[in-house]
């Protein structure tokens, strides 16, 4: 019920649904400022513990277990990949989206750091592992007057904007594929009026369902994490391939050696998950593989046939991705 209700916002529009993202972002960061400050607190009043933050467990060196860390902090910038998929439905991407970009790394980074430490210096860390709720234990700690549930309601508005972002990012990511004749084209049609990608959202909100049966949270979270980093290590052998066309138009050109860190990177972190998670994910590349070959034996592909998810709302907006998305391919 959780999803559909997710894939009808999402099917409603993109204005609605980054709408409903920016309340739920607010929010959520507040939740997060809240326990840095209250993790302040604890520490102001003497009851914390700072020499924690240095301590690692003796059955983990420290690069290893900073390995391990780094690859559940993946599904946390998670929204990063999404904003990608998304730069399609905003105005003049290429001077806006990169400084959108770099602000909104440096402020998740700052904002994840602070947490990580104040809960570190609050809680010990076998009160945290054994948590369903870990930032609810420096609320308990702190014994302010915060009402727990009202934390957990935070908590749960969350995993909805996490949710919502998904679901928004795969939907418009299988309709360009579909659309680039990647995928069969069915999932290139659109709402009239709305022009919404209706096809894929009930796509991708039919594979979430079934995943959601499949597994933990946490075990579709690592499934997720290792299907990113197959996502970041092609796109940054691709920033390498494609810098050495000749593009007459301004644009963004990051150093040679970040794309190359970021693929080391990448493969390191790979060497990190566990068989079960390899296997979950290369069920799904399977399953990505057998539509893209379907989509090119039977000539199903829909390049250039459908106009872009952002197209024009019911309330006559426009963008001039859609304008250039519904032309025909050898005009663009």
């Amino acid at each position: 019920m959780f999803l559909v209700a997710v894939a009808l916002l999402n099917a409603r529009g993109i204005r609605e649904s980054l709408g409903a993202n920016v309340v739920m972002t607010v929010i959520e960061v507040s939740g997060l400022v809240l326990v840095v400050v209250l993790a302040g607190l604890v520490l102001g009043r003497g009851d914390g513990e700072p020499h924690r933050v240095i301590e690692f467990d003796e059955s983990a060196t420290p690069a290893f277990a900073v390995l391990a860390a780094a690859v559940l902090a993946y599904y946390s910038f998670m929204g990063f990949e999404t904003s990608a998929n998304m730069a399609e439905e905003m105005r003049d991407a290429r001077r806006v989206y990169p400084k959108a970009l770099f602000g909104a790394l440096l402020t998740a980074g700052v904002v994840y750091m602070l947490v990580g430490l104040g809960v570190s210096i609050v809680a010990p860390p076998e009160q945290l592992a054994s948590s369903s709720g870990p930032l609810l234990e420096v609320v308990s700690i702190a014994d302010v007057g915060v009402p727990e549930r009202l934390f957990s309601l935070i908590a749960l508005i969350a995993v909805a904007n996490g949710a919502l972002l998904t679901m928004i990012m795969a939907s418009r990511l299988t309709f360009g594929m579909a659309r680039d004749g990647l995928l069969p084209s069915m999932l290139a049609r659109v709402l009239p009026g709305r022009r919404t990608p209706w096809a894929a959202i009930v796509a991708t909100t039919a594979i979430a369902m079934i995943l959601a049966a499949t597994g933990s949270v946490a075990e579709l979270a690592e499934t997720v994490v290792l299907l990113l980093l197959f996502v970041f290590l092609s796109t940054n052998v691709a920033v390498l391939v494609l810098r050495r066309d000749v593009v007459d138009a301004d644009h963004f050109r990051v150093w040679t050696i970040v794309p190359v860190l970021a693929v080391g990177t990448c493969i390191l972190l790979m060497t990190q998950q566990s068989a079960a998670t390899w296997l979950r994910a290369g069920v799904l590349i399977a399953v990505g593989l057998v539509l893209f070959v379907l989509a090119r034996v039977t000539g199903s592909g829909g390049r250039g046939r459908a106009p872009g998810p952002g197209g024009t709302d019911a309330d006559g907006t426009s963008d001039s991705a859609s304008a250039t998305a519904s032309q025909p391919t050898q005009d663009r």
